[in-house]
C-alpha cells in the first residue's frame, strides 16, 4: 500500500501513464478528431443531388415527356433510368439501383385534355430515411410545378387571358415554406451535428474503461489506489475529462466557426453542457469497469451502452414515437440530454431556463460516480487484489 500522495502528483502520474501507453494515448488524443473529420468528409456534400429514379412511361406523349423533364430538372433527382414495364422498374427499386419508381399511366395526356386528373404513381424506397424524404419532397415539388403549368395554360385558353388570374385559378391556395433553421436544408448540418456527439460519447466511455483496466497491466491496482483511492480515481478521471472536453471544443469550433454553420445561442451554456456531458460519460464508464472488474466485459457493456447513441438521441427518430424502454435507455445516455441543449442553442438561440431540465438530468449522473467511489474504496481496503483480466 502506497503512502499518501498530493493530488498534483497523482495527476502527473496519470499523464505519464498515458504517454507510456501508445494505444490509449491515441484513443484520447488524435483518433477522435480524425474520426470527427472523417464523418464530416462523408457528409460534406451537404445537399443531396442527382439521386437516381426510374421512369415507366406508358403514355409516351409530349405531356409525359414534359413531366419527365420536370422530374429531371430537380437538382435532387436524376431521371435517367427508363423501364418498359412496372415489374422491371420494381426489380431495380428492390435491388437498390434507384430510389424511386414513377409510373406514368397510358392515358395521361388524354385524361388531362378532357379535364380529368390522371393518376401518376410514385413508389419511394423509404428504408433510407433521409434519402427517401428528399426524393419524396422533390417528386412532389416537380409534380406540383408541372400541374400548375398545365392548369395555368388551360385557364389562359378558356377562362382568363390575364396571367395573374389564370395562376390564381390554378393555385387557389398558396403555400410558403419558411425554415426556422437550416435554411439551405443542408443535411450535413442536421446529421453531422448529431453524429459527432454520439461518436464522442463512444470514445469517452471506451477510453475510460480501458484506462481503468490498464492499471492491472501496469502493476497492482491497489497500489494505484493507495491510501487515497478517491484522489487516485479523480486524478485519472480529471486527466481524461480535460482531453475529451478539448475534443468537444474541437468539433464545436469546426462546425460553427471553421465551417461557418449558424450559431444563434450562448456559447457559455453550450460549453458548460459539454463539461457536464464529459463528467457524466466518464462516471457511467467507471461503473462498467468497477462492476465487472474485467477489461473485456467492461468494454462489452460500454459498447452496448454507448454504441446505439445516435439512434436514441431523437434526431434520426422522433422521441415521441419511441417506446417506453427506448425512452428509458435514452435517459441513461448523457449525450441524449446534451444534444437537446446543443440543438436548442445552435438552432433556436434558446434561453438558459429552457436548458435547465437537461442540465439537471446530466447532474444526476453523479450517482454512478458515487458508486464508483464506493467500489474504489472497497477495493483499496480489500486484503487481496481483485483479479482483472485486461
Amino acid at each position: 500500500m502506497t503512502s499518501f500522495q498530493p493530488f498534483g502528483r497523482l495527476v502527473v502520474r496519470e499523464w505519464r501513464a498515458l504517454l507510456e501507453d501508445p494505444w490509449l494515448l491515441s484513443l484520447v488524443s488524435w483518433i477522435p478528431p480524425l474520426i470527427f473529420l472523417l464523418l464530416w468528409a462523408i457528409m460534406s456534400a451537404g445537399i443531396a443531388r442527382d439521386l437516381p429514379i426510374g421512369i415507366v412511361d406508358l403514355d409516351k406523349s409530349a405531356m409525359s415527356r414534359s413531366l419527365i423533364r420536370h422530374y429531371d430538372a430537380s437538382s435532387a433527382l436524376a431521371a435517367d433510368s427508363a423501364y418498359i414495364d412496372p415489374s422491371q422498374g420494381a426489380a431495380a427499386l428492390r435491388a437498390g439501383k434507384i430510389y424511386a419508381l414513377v409510373v406514368i399511366p397510358s392515358d395521361l395526356e388524354n385524361m388531362t385534355l378532357l379535364g380529368h386528373p390522371p393518376q401518376v404513381s410514385a413508389f419511394v424506397n423509404t428504408q433510407f430515411l433521409l434519402i427517401g424524404r428528399i426524393v419524396n419532397t422533390a417528386l412532389l415539388q416537380a409534380q406540383g410545378t408541372f400541374v400548375t403549368k398545365v392548369e395555368v395554360r388551360k385557364n389562359l385558353a378558356t377562362e382568363s387571358p390575364v396571367f395573374d388570374l389564370a395562376l390564381a385559378g390554378a393555385v387557389p391556395v398558396g403555400t410558403q415554406v419558411t425554415p426556422l433553421f437550416n435554411v439551405s436544408t443542408n443535411y450535413a448540418q442536421f446529421l453531422v451535428a448529431a453524429m459527432l456527439p454520439a461518436a464522442w460519447q463512444i470514445f469517452m466511455v471506451a477510453a475510460t474503461v480501458l484506462s481503468l483496466a490498464a492499471e492491472h497491466r501496469r502493476g497492482d491496482t491497489r497500489q494505484w489506489l493507495g491510501t487515497t483511492p478517491v484522489r487516485a480515481l479523480f486524478a485519472k478521471l480529471l486527466s481524461l475529462a480535460i482531453l475529451f472536453w478539448l475534443h468537444g471544443l474541437f468539433f464545436l469550433w469546426f462546425m460553427y466557426v471553421q465551417q461557418g454553420w449558424p450559431m444563434h445561442g450562448d456559447w457559455t451554456v453550450l460549453l458548460f453542457a459539454q463539461l457536464l456531458t464529459v463528467c457524466a460519460s466518464l462516471a457511467s464508464a467507471s461503473v462498467f469497469f468497477f462492476i465487472t472488474m474485467d477489461a473485456a466485459r467492461g468494454l462489452s457493456l460500454a459498447a452496448a451502452y454507448a454504441a446505439p447513441g445516435l439512434a436514441f438521441i431523437g434526431v434520426t427518430f422522433p422521441i415521441t414515437d419511441m417506446t417506453l424502454p427506448a425512452k428509458i435507455w435514452r435517459s441513461f445516455l448523457p449525450v441524449s440530454h446534451y444534444i437537446e441543449i446543443q440543438f436548442g442553442q445552435v438552432n433556436y438561440g434558446a434561453p438558459l431556463p429552457s436548458a435547465i431540465p437537461q442540465l439537471a438530468a446530466l447532474g444526476w449522473f453523479i450517482l454512478p460516480l458515487l458508486f464508483s467511489i464506493y467500489r474504489a474504496r472497497k477495493l483499496a481496503e480489500s486484503p487481496k487484489e481483485d483479479r482483472i483480466c485486461a
